[in-house]
């Protein structure tokens, strides 16, 4: 039974700019450092590049799967979004990461926003 998902193809466009968008600077972070550390310019290019070829791999075994990953769906990207969360409160905020129990804030946000979630969904 086909499902009218609504996408259109100037939805996929505008996704496919944003997610391009998005890698030039992720490339960037890798190619940089490699070039600074010696690697050739087009080497590094060609490193950074192949850096991302893991998410049109990726949407390929999706689309080919899609029976099975739209049940799961929102548990995949809940814990994408916890994963990037993590990230976020480990590497990005170096107040988490000072004195003896550096675990503490990383805990502390996530008992926040497991308060956050109850009240959201009991309060509406």
């Amino acid at each position: 039974m086909a499902q009218n998902t609504g996408i259109t193809l100037a939805g996929a466009i505008a996704l496919s700019i944003g997610i391009a968008i998005q890698n030039f600077p992720e490339g960037a972070i890798i190619s940089m450092p490699l070039k600074t550390e010696g690697i050739s310019k087009t080497k590094a290019f060609i490193l950074g590049t192949l850096s991302g070829i893991v998410e049109p791999i990726g949407a390929l075994i999706t689309i080919g799967l899609t029976n099975l990953v739209i049940p799961i769906l929102p548990y995949i990207l809940s814990f994408a979004a916890g994963a990037m969360i993590y990230v976020v409160v480990e590497e990005l905020i170096p107040e988490t990461e000072k004195g003896m129990h550096s675990d503490l804030g990383t805990i502390g946000l996530a008992i926040g926003f497991i308060i956050m979630m109850i009240l959201d969904i009991t309060l509406g």
